[in-house]
Formats: C-alpha cells, structure tokens, sequence
C-alpha cells in the first residue's frame, strides 16, 4: 500500500471511529430486527401486495422468498434516464426466475444541470440530492425489502441515491445506470463552436445544430463531467456490478446486466445465502478508493461536495484535506474531454476503467481488501462483462491501454499528481480542477472585477468591458445564497479571453460543472460571502493570485483593511422558478467543504 494512501485511511478511520461505530451499531440492530415482512402484520403484508400479479402474490406467501425494491430516477426528458423505463421490466422477469419478487418501491426526481444551465432553476439542482436521499428514504420506508437495485446516473442523482439508501445500509444494494450515448459531434468541434458563439462570430442556429449533434441520443452524455464520474465511483467503491459504468444503453448486453443485477441481488439479499450490505460495503477504504479513482481519471469538482456527503451519510468524516493528499499522490491516467478530445466510449474501448483498477492496484493505490456487491475483494473490477449467448461472463480487461492518447499506465501517466487541488488563503479554502489547465495558466496574478451574478458577468463580457488581465470573482453563489448553481456558462467567454493572451481566472463561491475546463478556477471558495467570507470584501482592483501549484488563493489588501471593509448585501432572489420552495433548505445549508448538506450536522 502507498504510505500516503494508508496514512490517510488511517487518519479517516480514527477520526470517524465514533460516528462510524453508531452508524453499525444502528444498521445492525436493523438487521437483527429481521427482514420486513417478518416484521408487518398479515394485513400490512396484504396492502404491501394486493395490485401484484397473481404469481407474485403467491410467491409472497412463501417466507423464503426474497422481495426487491426497485428505486428509480426514470423520466423520459432527460437522455440518461430515459432508458430506466424498460428496467423494471427485465428486474421482475429476473426476480422471479431467481424465485423471488420485485417491486417498484418508488421514482425520485432527476434534473439535469445540462437543461437548467445559467437558468433559475440550477439554484435547485444542489438541494436536489438531499431531496433525492429523502425521496429514497420514503421508497424503502415500507420496510418490505430484502435488497434493492437504484436505478440512477446522473449528477446529483447517484448521490442522492447513495445518501438515502445508506440511511437502509442494512439492506442489500446495486446500483444500475443506463449507460453513456454513442459518440456524436467530436467535442473538440463542440467547443470551438462554443467559443465562436460567445464572440458572436456564429447565430444561434449554427449552436443549436451542434449541440444537437453532441446530444442526439438516450444515454449519458459522453463528456467526462459529474454523470460519468459518477459511474466510475460506483465501480471503485464496490456498488456496481464489474464494467457495468460505461456500456451504451439499449444493448443486449445492458439489458443482460440489468438481469444479472437482480440475480446477484437475490443472492446477496436478506434471505441470499450471502448478505452484503450496502453499509458494509461503503467504509473508509471504499470511500478512498472513490477518492483515488476521481484523481486519477480528471473526474468532477462536485464530488468535492457529494463524497464528503456520502461519506458522512455511512458516519465517515472525510476532508478536503483527505482528499488534496490523495491528488498529491495519484497520477492523472486519463484525458477524456473536457481534460483532452476523446469522450467516455473512447476511454471505454482504449481500456476503460478494468484497467485503470488494474494499475492503480499494481501501485498500491487502491485497497484491495474491501467489501463489494460481487464479494470479498477489488481485483474482481479488472474484469470487464461480456455476453456467451444470453449469459453474462467476465474475462479480464486490456492488460495495455489500446490509446495512449486517451489512457495511460500508472507508471507513465499525463502527469504525476492528480485532477484536484485544495487552495488555501485569507479569502478562505477552494477546490481547483487543473486537470485540463495547461501549466503555464495554473498561477495567476490579475485585478478583480467583482460581480454579484453570473448574469451581470455576461452582461460585462458582451459589452467588452473583460477584455484584459483580470481575475472574475463571482460572489454570493454559495449554497446558503442561492443553492450554489453551476456557473458552467461562465466557461466560454473566460475561454475566449484566455485564448486571445489575456491572463484571466475565476474565484467564486458557487461551483463549476464536471466539464470545468482550461481556465483556472478557484470554486466552492468557504466561507461563502453570505456566510461572512472575504469575498463579499472584495472590491474591483484588488490584486488577487491564485496559484494552483503551491495550493494558495491570496489577496494583496492588508489582511486589517480587508476585515474591516462594509461587506456587500447579496442580491435579492426574486420569486419563482420553485426558489420559495428552498428558502428553508438554503437556511440550513452545511459549508460546501463539508459537503452543503442539509441532512447531516456541519
């Protein structure tokens, strides 16, 4: 094992030994309680079965029967849900070959950071994840499961998905996403049209015609941001079946491993003959192992806010901290757009992630000796799904990346440190993605032009007011103001600034997408200017750096005069766009370097 890796487990293990400790002590007091039916009177257990087929009422009879709840995100807007539609189907067909029942326990809702992007309703794509664990929680509140498959993909959905089902850890569980789309527009092309339209050098038509093209299918979108880091972190830390993240949907194979999900879930269920629990499965070494995984593929800034949440929802206390040591010491392997041109079916076919798990354990960067939903042990992730007629096998994976454009061994990767950055300094701690930041942009000092909405930003950018040296601090996006919407929008213009020379960065205390790309930014910035933090001191002109090497974020105002400036108002929210609905849960808002949550003590 790694020093560092095993130093920093340790020190996650001795700092949770007491939450984690009541966390077990509760999910098995659980267990001991029995399975649910076990527990629900005969006209609980009657309500629980009366619409079912008559197949299944009768097999519910049967008290060694195992029953499956199925939780799911389907809806049919958004590409990487919109196949969860036929899942439940193939579940109950499964369940009932494997002698058991399957029923839909419940939908959570799924919206997609794509659609809302630079619109009101991003303000409550954060929250949505709490939402999410809480729509789960009401899912399984029946308590007539035995195990259960999560049917989820997306950027606060898995999450959200992982958060409630831990709070059921008792209970067996696999989670099942529906895949990545087929390659469409070459993202390299995407982003130069991007960039033509934020100059206005292209009509809206012409960006219209090329997102479409980059968006044209079900599946997940095949850039590496939230959603597919997602997927890679269910594989590391042991939820998902081996090489089950990034298989395109609507496939034989995809529908196989939805049935080959269920079979395993009936195996390792309450009443399988070998119960693994979705508690026993995600502790301190998986959580590292999810942290080692994002380092080493250039994976999303925001689960800088959803691992620490995970973590804390199984009575893990995991740090920004945690998090920095192990970038320090994880080589970047992977260039998937938006940290190089290929997209996730390309990183799939060059090796995909069997052989990232493969490397990472020759270096001793990943505990093997974990728990999974397949079992004792992670080298069974080196194994990739494949179909002998209608049977799922694993054979090993790519022993050599087939590109090394796109995927790299351990022992020669991109670069020797990982994706992410913890910055520190009198304007308060900040997470960095440099991943897809050339060196020579990744220190920066530059005036600041201060705004207090991504929308006075653009408004300034269209009216060329941005055109020189400067760093854009965009305040007052935090979780406690707004939600802490995504400021994806920002990318482009900052992008067409860097590339005319300008020296240009972003400081914000909102957040960035999975797609955060070529431009320096220092995001999630705690604590946030609502909350008392120095940005809501600063003022134009203010000589900031940003230097992601050394791991600072500083400012050149005498730290007297800084803290004795009249801080900012925040901009009023108006009314609408659901914003009323989430004032209590923007009240109650956690720091974003523990997360942002509102279900768990900050």
């Amino acid at each position: 094992m790694h020093p560092v890796v095993a130093e920093v487990t340790a020190a996650i293990i001795e700092r949770s030994k007491d939450s984690r400790a009541r966390y077990l002590a509760r999910i098995e007091a659980m267990r001991e309680e029995g399975p649910g039916r076990g527990k629900l009177s005969c006209a609980n257990w009657a309500h629980a079965f009366a619409a079912s087929p008559g197949e299944d009422r009768m097999r519910a009879l049967d008290p060694n029967a195992s029953n499956l709840g199925i939780v799911s995100a389907y809806n049919d807007m958004l590409s990487a849900h919109q196949p969860l539609e036929r899942y439940p189907a193939i579940i109950k067909d499964a369940a009932r070959a494997a002698g058991a029942t399957a029923q839909f326990a419940g939908g959570v809702p799924a919206m997609c950071d794509g659609v809302t992007q630079g619109k009101p309703g991003m303000e409550l794509s954060l929250f949505s994840r709490d939402v999410i664990a809480l729509a789960t929680g009401v899912a399984l509140s029946h308590d007539a499961f035995d195990g259960v498959i999560m049917l989820g993909v997306c950027d606060k959905i898995v999450p959200g998905l992982v958060i409630g089902g831990l709070a059921y850890g008792w209970l067996p569980t696999i989670l099942m996403p529906a895949g990545p789309m087929t390659s469409g527009l070459p993202n390299a092309e995407k982003a130069r049209i991007r960039a033509l339209y934020a100059e206005g050098k292209v009509g809206r038509d012409q960006l219209l015609a090329a997102e479409q093209a980059s968006y044209h299918g079900p599946g997940t979108c095949t850039f590496y941001g939230t959603a597919n880091s997602n997927q890679m972190l269910m594989e590391l830390m042991g939820l998902h079946l081996p090489g089950s993240a990034f298989v395109t949907p609507n496939t034989p194979l995809r529908d196989a491993l939805v049935g080959e999900a269920t079979r395993r879930l009936a195996a390792i269920g309450l009443k399988g003959d070998d119960w693994i629990p979705m508690g026993h499965v995600i502790d301190e070494k998986a959580i590292v192992n999810g942290v080692v995984g994002l380092m080493a593929t250039g994976g999303s800034t925001n689960h800088c806010l959803h691992l620490p949440a995970m973590a804390a929802a199984a009575g893990i206390r995991l740090t920004l901290e945690d998090m920095d040591a192990l970038s320090r010491v994880t080589p970047l392997m992977a260039r998937v757009y938006p940290n190089g041109t290929a997209d996730v079916n390309h990183f799939q076919a060059a090796g995909g992630l069997a052989f990232v798990t493969r490397e990472l354990l020759a270096a001793g960067l990943l505990h093997e000796d974990v728990l999974t939903v397949m079992g004792p042990g992670l080298s069974r992730y080196t194994r990739e799904p494949t179909l002998e007629g209608d049977a799922v096998v694993w054979t090993e994976g790519a022993a050599e990346s087939l590109d090394r454009d796109i995927l790299r061994p351990a022992s020669d990767p991109f670069e020797r440190e990982g994706g992410l950055r913890l910055l520190h300094g009198p304007l308060g701690r900040a997470v960095i993605k440099v991943s897809a930041v050339k060196p020579e942009h990744r220190a920066i000092t530059a005036p600041a032009v201060v705004f207090d909405s991504q929308d006075d930003y653009m408004a300034a950018f269209k009216r060329g007011e941005l055109d020189k040296d400067c760093v854009a601090v965009v305040r007052f996006q935090g979780p406690r103001a707004n939600g802490m919407p995504e400021l994806h929008s920002l990318t482009p213009p900052l992008s067409v600034l860097q590339d005319r020379g300008r020296k240009v960065a972003l400081v914000t205390d909102g957040r960035m997408s999975g797609a955060s790309g070529k431009v320096p930014a220092a995001i999630h910035v705690t604590p946030e200017a609502l909350a008392g933090g120095a940005l809501a001191r600063i003022r134009d002109g203010d000589l900031i750096t940003l230097d992601a090497e050394a791991g600072t974020l500083t400012i050149a105002v005498d730290e007297d005069e800084l803290a004795g400036r009249l801080p900012a108002q925040p901009p009023v929210l108006g009314p609408g766009h659901g914003r009323e609905l989430f004032a209590s849960l923007r009240s109650l808002a956690g720091a974003a370097d523990a997360g942002a949550s509102v279900l768990f003590e900050n």
